[in-house]
């Protein structure tokens, strides 16, 4: 029969290509009697060398299985070794070894992978008013083993303690303390929370941050609100003016009333030293009036009329051959202005005429009644 005809055998020892694929049991045999020949079990029969195949099969097959159990663990990782899906120990970055399937498994973890948890939510302020909160948490797992094994579901854990956290939190403090400069106190009190309850539960998880993304009243009371914190906004700016005034006029004042008493003091002190020379004058003139007391009559009453007749404008002139006494009016001679209009002098009136005089010594005499009080 030709070989290219069905059921014909090609006499390289190949099948035609229209016969299907090759028998899996004549390619074990094939298979076992190679391993036999090269184990040098053709000279010793068939049994023995199928026995022999077979082991080394088993040897290699067991040799895979072993090679199998070698594992790597990233840098951001941690591997859980579980022997029959019991925790056994954890390891650490880079290669490692655990017995293979189905003694042992490895389960990795990511720990330096950032998550985060958001929660946005109406909630109930210590003064009974209604505050919608955006909380934002951002965590990582610090504790491989407890992550994966204390807390059946850990992400959901954490969403659900933040929740709880941020409602603890709100509810112990005012409205206008939980929209106003509190924000940042109440992110930190959830923060300090949320990391004691996750820490009693054992989750493995820690805290990076809290963020309190928006506070703000609910959306119906929202134009109300918006008033509320104008006024709010207008009673600061008018308690600062008021200070800002306060802090103007209040030292003038201290300052005014500083320059009093100064000005007080130093009259009282030019008061005093005044009196005390005068006093100390008058001393020192009783004691020269006692030693010649006409001499001192004399010139008191000279240096009164000088000081008189000083702060006068008026001039009295006793001629040499006469005895009127004629007054000049210079205050009315003189204008104010530097002279008349044009610059001519105004005329001078006649002089009127005081009373006949003997001289001028009867005139600066002093009177006798002085003088006998004096003697």
């Amino acid at each position: 029969m030709p070989w290219n005809e069905p059921g014909g055998r090609d006499p390289w020892g190949r099948r035609p290509k229209d016969q299907g694929p090759p028998d899996l049991e004549e390619l074990l045999r094939k298979l076992t009697a190679s391993l036999s020949k090269f184990f040098g079990g053709a000279r010793g029969g068939g049994g023995r060398g199928a026995t022999a195949g077979v082991v080394v099969v088993g040897a290699v097959l067991l040799v895979a299985w072993l090679f199998s159990g070698f594992y790597i663990i990233d840098a951001g990782e941690r591997g859980l070794v579980l022997r029959f899906g019991r925790f056994i120990h954890m390891t650490g970055p880079g290669p490692h070894w655990h017995l293979p399937y189905p003694f042992e498994s490895v389960d990795r973890v990511a720990v330096d992978l950032v998550r985060d948890a958001q929660h946005r939510e109406t909630m109930l302020t210590e003064d009974e008013n209604i505050v919608v909160i955006d909380t934002a948490v951002q965590y990582r797992v610090k504790n491989a083993a407890n992550y994966a094994f204390k807390v059946l579901m850990p992400d959901t854990t954490a969403g659900q303690v933040m929740e709880s956290a941020v409602r603890e939190v709100v509810g112990a403090h005012t409205m206008e303390f939980v929209l106003g400069a509190g924000r940042a106190q109440i992110a930190l009190d959830t923060h300090k929370l949320m990391q004691k309850t996750l820490d009693k539960y054992q989750s493995g998880i820690q805290i990076i941050t809290v963020n309190l993304q928006q506070a703000q009243p609910p959306e119906p009371v929202q134009p109300a609100f918006a008033d509320v914190v104008k006024a709010r906004e207008d009673e600061v700016r008018f308690r600062n003016q008021a200070r800002s005034y306060a802090n103007g006029v209040i030292p003038r004042a201290r300052g005014a009333a500083t320059r009093i008493r100064q000005e007080a003091a130093a009259y009282r002190d030019r008061v005093i030293a005044a009196a005390e020379g005068d006093t100390a004058r008058f001393e020192q003139l009783l004691a020269k009036y006692r030693n010649a007391p006409r001499v001192m009559r004399d010139r008191l009453y000279l240096e009164t009329i000088e000081s008189v007749l000083t702060n006068s404008s008026k001039v009295m002139m006793d001629a040499e051959e006469g005895r009127n006494l004629l007054y000049l009016p210079l205050d009315k001679l003189l204008p104010s202005d530097g002279g008349g209009a044009g610059g001519k002098a105004a005329p001078i009136p006649p002089a009127p005429v005081m009373g006949d005089l003997s001289n001028r010594r009867s005139a600066l005499r002093p009177p006798r009644s002085f003088s006998r009080e004096a003697r």
